[in-house]
């Protein structure tokens, strides 16, 4: 009644449907990774300046490191 032939057919329906999840998260990592790197890509200045407003650096430190920034 059923063929060898359909046997092969369920396994590449399967692994149609792995290829295609696995390319659907490669694209969204890739994705994903492009967006963190313009969200966390903060200029060197405006870390710098952060850093100062928390008080983790001095005005002095602050100055020094704006100079050489701006080089």
């Amino acid at each position: 009644m059923y063929s060898e032939g359909y046997g092969w057919m369920g396994i590449g329906m399967w692994l149609f449907w792995i290829i295609l999840i696995v390319i659907i998260l490669l694209i969204v990592k890739a994705v994903a990774s492009n967006n963190s790197a313009v969200t966390s890509n903060q200029s060197a200045i405006e870390i710098l300046k952060e850093r100062f407003a928390r008080g983790e650096i001095d005005e002095e430190e602050f100055a020094r490191r704006k100079r050489e920034l701006e080089k």
